[in-house]
């Protein structure tokens, strides 16, 4: 995967977080390491056999009315262009700071959902579905992940925004046939916010859930569970 538009998976959350809400204190569950490992897929749904269009993949995104009563989905926003250095970790750096940027992954079929529960911004989750081989799947996320929990403390610079950020590995449920689990926490100005991060791959179907700790954990199987329906 080209990881000149990849980025740190969540920084780009960060950017929005921190410039829009106030302090955030959440805490994940299961703090302990993860790592892939197999397990049956939800309710026996078969995962694709071949990767899905962008098209496929939009329609097996949650919607509102999925979360529940609260929730609204949140525009597209458009992409900032800040220069980003990450500093203290080499192994993050050598994604590139364009990388730590971008907020996505770089695989060509994608869809996303953001959402907001009842105005909040420290309520927000979003949701990510990608599709390519299971080896470049596999291969991608493992790389991205491991560079993010390499080094457990280290700053971002975005623009003229100084980031201390912390990153630990988290437990995961057994979902799907490989997952990966993280919990950033970011502290600029003054303001904290606590961001977990979930991705599940089943067969050529990635999904990837990124919010409040609390609010990913609530509805990581859902969207698994819809993204893997025919």
């Amino acid at each position: 995967m080209r990881l000149h538009t990849t980025t740190v998976l969540s920084l780009g959350l960060v950017v929005l977080a921190l410039a829009g809400c106030s302090n955030t204190t959440s805490a994940a569950t299961n703090p302990a390491s993860s790592t892939p490992a197999s397990a049956s897929p939800e309710d026996n749904n078969a995962p694709a056999a071949t990767p899905l269009s962008s098209a496929a993949l939009a329609e097996r995104l949650l919607d509102a009315s999925d979360l529940g009563e609260g929730y609204t989905r949140k525009p597209a926003t458009v992409k900032r262009h800040d220069d980003v250095t990450v500093i203290g970790c080499p192994a993050l750096a050598e994604l590139g700071s364009q990388a730590a940027a971008g907020g996505s992954l770089d695989f060509p079929r994608s869809a996303k959902a953001s959402f907001t529960y009842a105005g909040s911004s420290n309520s927000e989750v979003s949701e990510e579905l990608y599709s390519d081989t299971t080896t470049k799947l596999s291969t991608g996320v493992d790389r991205i992940f491991n560079a993010m929990t390499s080094c457990p403390k280290y700053q971002v610079s975005v623009g003229s925004t100084l980031i201390d950020m912390q990153t630990r590995k988290a437990g995961a449920p057994r979902l799907g046939d490989e997952r990966w689990s993280q919990v950033l926490t970011y502290n600029a100005g003054g303001q904290r916010s606590v961001v977990k991060q979930t991705a599940i791959r089943t067969g050529t179907i990635l999904v990837v859930v990124s919010g409040s700790p609390s609010l990913v954990d609530a509805h990581l199987a859902s969207a698994v569970r819809t993204a893997l329906a025919r």
